[in-house]
């Protein structure tokens, strides 16, 4: 095996927040998973609020564990990416942004539409947006928030 070769690993939310200290120490880098199996398994929705459904993007409680886990792996000097429905979401990507999320794995469409959401968007103005979106109450709240400051 090569030595640049670099070892990472997949954790769901809330594993993620809760063990990003240890899981820092032994992988190079890890990838916040939000894979929409449930969604797709018990048909539900994932932007509605009635549904128990982890990776509402815009839910600010779901935001505080990715901030959480972030911070968590910064800390040891590791990056962190995401994957799934939640890097997907345009809206949602200047506030993972500016939380530090350094990587993002999402598709070909929605790169289009996240990259018009952050156009001239300075990193100083997604951590403003991001800290704001923290202490808000509902994922309707974040979401009506987020699209009067940007303008895509």
């Amino acid at each position: 095996v090569a030595d640049d070769i670099q070892v990472g690993m997949m954790v769901e939310i809330p594993a993620a927040a809760v063990l990003a200290d240890e899981f820092s120490k032994y992988a190079d880098f890890f990838s916040i998973g939000t894979n929409d199996l449930i969604q797709y398994s018990m048909a539900a929705d994932r932007m509605s609020e009635n549904v128990s459904y982890l990776y509402q993007p815009y839910n600010p409680s779901i935001l505080r564990l990715v901030n959480m886990t972030i911070k968590g792996a910064h800390k040891n000097g590791k990056w962190v990416g995401m994957c799934g429905a939640m890097a997907g979401e345009p809206y949602a990507v200047p506030i993972l942004l500016g939380l530090g999320l350094d990587e993002f794995s999402m598709s070909a469409t929605q790169i289009l539409k996240a990259r018009k959401v952050v156009t001239g968007l300075s990193y100083a103005d997604m951590q403003k947006l991001a800290e704001k979106c923290l202490n808000m109450d509902s994922a309707a709240e974040v979401l009506g928030y987020v699209q009067s400051e940007v303008k895509a």
